[in-house]
């Protein structure tokens, strides 16, 4: 006999419960149960917590697994059957950039050049939708050769653009019907660039070019790279070497740099600090930049000393200033002597000139500074927190640092000593550790992707057998590097890709000890677009970024939109991360119409790999 409520119930709803009603009955049963066995109140709290197994694992993936059913349930409630695939951009935004934005940058009162700087406020996004290739893109050719041939086609720039370009651009690229090749003995200052970067060695004391390593000079900074043919020259010699340039919305020097396989970024000498710490670089370059050092009361320079590490060289090299005897070079005597003067008042020595090249040494004496009767004031210890986009200031940063040490003082061997690791308030066992984890990863995990990335034979039909090494990447970037760990894997595996270690703005920094080593690296909030152009990178690697993310402003899709508009037609995205932050990141690839496939590391942990591959759309 059905009791009086059940009849009431029957009354209500009539013989047959609606199909819906079961649902809803459903989802709030199975969010019940996910409610109940949460330790605290967020109810996604698997993508935020520890990784620490226990012996109740099965229990916390199954838990895990049913909240995560219960978001895919949601949805079906809602009536979509699975996630609308994003439309493709417009043509106008092949090669978009955002944050750089100088129409609206106008618009909103920036002037005296700072319209050209970033401003990620100033630029809306408009629809969500996926960047698309230039209509006659080709895939990058593989190193080494993309390195001094690259498809026209790929980067925005016209053959009356060459055409009307400068004597120096001309006698550094040959255009062909759609290939831009980059003859580096044709010239970027003097008879070459093998001349040129010999001629800097023998100024600084040197016999040869290839002894700056034995000098101290590892890493540099080359602003206002041209298209990278001097860059190229010192990554052949074992140097790193990261281009910064202004944005240009046509022959991007940034976009011909990266499209040749090379270091670069958007950066500018403006009104803000770049992403780098204090004491980052043994050299900073500049040939023809464009920049005018003496103006604004020589703030750029200071930021230049900022970027130096004690002992290191700033080299320019410009007509502008080399002293000629016409009278027409009165302006530039006194540009000149303005250098000289301000270059004393921040302790910097010249120590040669040749032509039209100049070279400055920073001082390692950190009491220098102070003791200069018209010197600049010392910066408080807030300036060197974490220097993403601050304003410029007008003071020397770093003098009190445990890294003030002179390039020359540098340790030779390979491997970071104990000492040099409590610099950077690293304990060598944590550092060793997480090393060896990142070893272990190329030899066990990263082997899923040689079939199709370090094969024998990596071609698409019709292709000639490739030459050594077989890479189809050239470029990685990590989003959240940590240490640098899998920079220093990929070096010790010979695999001849360089990566661009990317340090969180609100993680621990990390970015003076992967710069350290030597590698190239950068602060980045990934709640904002990277500054690069779209297609610049051949795989993206990620570790417990969208972890460490959950916390944050974030918007996943915004993040994942960002990472398919800087990642080439082809290219790869490995994710590491916990079960559910990974779940939650293959709902959202299905939408970027990414070939995903979620892969179990099998260690009785709860994390996870993503293996995702872009496809190459061209409609």
């Amino acid at each position: 006999m059905r009791s009086p409520w059940f009849n009431k119930l029957s009354v209500i709803l009539g013989r047959g419960p609606p199909l819906s009603w079961l649902l809803v009955c459903f989802l709030s049963i199975v969010a019940l149960i996910a409610l109940l066995g949460s330790s605290t109140s967020n109810t996604l709290d698997f993508v935020t917590s520890s990784s620490k197994p226990d012996i109740y694992s099965s229990y916390r993936r199954l838990k895990e697994q049913a909240a995560v059913d219960y978001l895919e349930l949601r949805t079906l409630s809602l009536g979509t059957t699975r996630p609308k695939e994003l439309d493709l951009c417009g043509k106008e935004r092949e090669n978009f950039v955002p944050c750089y934005n100088v129409s609206a940058n106008l618009l909103a009162g920036f002037k005296e050049g700072e319209e050209f700087d970033r401003h990620c406020g100033m630029s809306g996004l408009g629809d969500r939708c996926l960047v698309r290739p230039p209509k006659d893109y080709k895939i990058p050719l593989r190193w080494p050769a993309g390195r001094d041939v690259i498809w026209s086609a790929n980067v925005k720039i016209t053959k009356d653009q060459f055409l009307s370009s400068g004597s120096m651009t001309k006698r550094l690229m040959l255009l062909e019907e759609n290939q831009i090749a980059f003859h580096s003995e044709d010239g970027l200052v003097f008879d070459g660039v093998k001349d040129y970067s010999r001629q800097i060695a023998e100024m600084i004391g040197l016999g040869t070019d290839s002894e700056f390593l034995q000098a101290g000079v590892q890493s540099v900074l080359d602003v206002g790279c041209g298209f990278g043919s001097f860059g190229a020259h010192l990554v052949s010699l074992k140097l790193m070497v990261v281009c910064v340039a202004v944005y240009e919305a046509t022959g991007s020097q940034v976009q011909l740099a990266l499209e040749r396989g090379l270091p670069a970024m958007i950066g500018n000498f403006i009104s803000r600090q770049l992403p780098y710490p204090s004491l980052s670089f043994d050299m900073v370059h500049c040939a023809q930049c464009g920049i005018i050092w003496d103006q604004k009361e020589g703030i750029f320079l200071i930021e230049v000393d900022r970027l130096l590490k004690p002992g290191g060289y700033f080299v320019l090299t410009s007509p502008e200033s080399k002293p000629r005897g016409s009278s027409s070079s009165r302006k530039n005597k006194s540009l000149l002597k303005v250098m000289e003067e301000f270059t004393e008042k921040i302790c910097w020595s010249l120590i040669a000139q040749q032509d039209e090249t100049f070279i400055w040494q920073k001082t390692v004496d950190a009491h220098c500074y102070t003791s200069r009767k018209h010197g600049l004031p010392l910066c408080k210890e807030e300036h060197d927190a974490v220097p993403y986009y601050h304003p410029l200031v007008s003071c020397i940063s770093a003098t009190n640092s445990k890294r003030w040490i002179s390039i020359q003082n540098r340790s030779s061997g390979s491997q970071l000593s104990s000492a040099e690791l409590e610099v950077h308030g690293v304990q060598s066992e944590d550092f060793f550790e997480d090393l060896q984890v990142w070893r272990s990863a190329l030899k066990n995990f990263w082997s899923l992707l040689t079939p199709l990335i370090f094969s024998d034979h990596p071609k698409r039909p019709g292709d000639e057998d490739p030459l050594p090494p077989f890479n189809m990447i050239r470029n990685v970037m990590d989003m959240n590097a940590h240490y640098g760990g899998l920079n220093a894997a990929f070096l010790e595996e010979k695999k001849s890709v360089w990566v661009m270690n990317v340090v969180p703005v609100n993680a621990r920094n990390t970015l003076p000890l992967i710069l350290h080593q030597g590698f190239a690296g950068v602060l980045h909030d990934w709640c904002e677009p990277f500054p690069t152009y779209p297609r610049t990178y051949d795989m993206l690697h990620a570790n417990g970024l969208l972890s460490h993310l959950s916390s944050e402003r974030c918007d996943l899709m915004d993040l994942f939109l960002e990472m398919d508009r800087i990642l080439r037609p082809e290219g790869w995205v490995v994710i590491s991360d916990k079960f559910g932050a990974v779940e939650m990141a293959r709902m959202v690839v299905t939408q970027m119409r990414w070939e995903a496939r979620v892969i179990d590391l099998q260690n009785g942990s709860d994390q996870r790999l993503l293996v995702c591959q872009k496809p190459f759309l061209k409609k």
